[in-house]
């Protein structure tokens, strides 16, 4: 079944974990062996050949780069000069990709519909190039309001306002703090372009300023619920009832500390924790609990965002098995009509009107 996946950090990947994502993930893994830099080294699950493996034909990519906050502990950019140079190194990696075939950036309606087309023409997918809407996680690299505006011109098309701790616009994992006249601004602004926002990462105060000021299109790329696992990165749900009102969509992420309580990282395993797909199902279907329906819940799997097959269900050996939702769903009762909207058309739902 043809897929969207709403949350990807793979220029990250390319750039800073130095992956060649047109190889296959063993590749990848067997050229990371004896590598010790970071903890997911020859553990990763994506690549260009598995996301086409898993019928995953549309992505929601990421740029990132964050600049730091003296105190907080959270690496970053010294500047947001320097942060705005590293998200437009991960362009040209996007770009340079593009010329070789394997990804095409997703900018309008008519091009998304193109795309839908491309990937339901009953062909085989292995040369059909994945397509990508471009996100920037973090807002700390717009340098002032002109580079959204750059930004908005070469394709950017949702952004999230904050990542973790303390940032120029906004606070969000781990912090505190309402949004700051900057972060108010860009808001005003990103309405203004039409743009979507992704509430993810956002801490509670900056969350509820943006929905009372965001008029806009708004999803949560990559998030699960809080009365499952209690963090102040999970969504309550007092906040996702306030996401239904707004028609948003929220993405099921597939970081295992987010899925399963008392998660230890360098600790805990997938297989002690028994955390597995299921576990994503569990959150999805409290969301749909609360809203009466299953139109407010997407796939926004987060995989390789800084951790690997050490900290993701461990019946997930590459991006590809997302496949195995569908029987899952299934089995808890989802309809055949239901469970296309969870796999694709809730995120469609949304970029169509979002587009025109």
């Amino acid at each position: 079944m043809f897929t969207i996946d709403a949350h990807l950090d793979l220029s990250m990947n390319a750039m800073e974990w130095n992956r060649d994502l047109r190889k296959s993930v063993d590749q990848i893994r067997e050229s990371e062996q004896g590598m010790n830099d970071k903890p997911d080294r020859g553990l990763g699950t994506v690549s260009f050949p598995a996301l086409r493996e898993g019928d995953i034909g549309l992505v929601v990519a990421t740029q990132i780069a964050r600049v730091e906050t003296p105190g907080s502990g959270i690496k970053g950019w010294a500047s947001p000069e320097q942060a705005w140079a590293q998200t437009q190194g991960q362009l040209q990696w996007y770009r340079a990709m593009e010329e070789a075939g394997e990804l095409i950036q997703i900018k309008n309606i008519s091009q998304l519909e193109r795309h839908i087309d491309l990937w339901n023409n009953e062909l085989p997918n292995g040369k059909k190039p994945i397509g990508y809407i471009l996100s920037l996680e973090g807002a700390d690299s717009i340098v002032t309001l002109d580079h959204l505006h750059r930004a908005h011109a070469y394709g950017l098309r949702a952004l999230g306002p904050a990542h973790y701790g303390p940032g120029r616009y906004a606070n969000g994992t781990n912090s505190t703090g309402h949004l700051n006249e900057m972060g108010k601004a860009l808001l005003k602004e990103m309405n203004q372009l039409n743009m979507i926002l992704d509430v993810t990462h956002l801490c509670d105060d900056a969350f509820w300023d943006a929905m009372e000021l965001y008029d806009g299109a708004i999803w949560a790329s990559h998030h699960n619920c809080r009365s499952l696992v209690d963090h102040n990165r999970q969504l309550s749900d007092d906040m996702i009832k306030a996401l239904i009102q707004r028609n948003a969509v929220i993405g099921g992420a597939l970081d295992a500390w987010m899925m399963v309580p008392n998660w230890v990282r360098g600790e805990s395993t997938p297989l002690s924790m028994n955390c597995d797909l299921e576990k994503l199902v569990d959150h999805m279907d409290h969301i749909c609990q609360l809203a009466g329906n299953c139109n407010h819940i997407g796939i926004g799997t987060d995989l390789d965002g800084a951790f690997g097959k050490e900290q993701c269900p461990h019946d997930i050996d590459t991006i590809a098995d997302i496949k195995k939702l569908p029987d899952m769903l299934t089995k808890r009762g989802y309809g055949q009509h239901e469970i296309p909207q969870v796999m694709y058309g809730n995120w469609l739902r949304v970029l169509r009107k979002n587009f025109k």
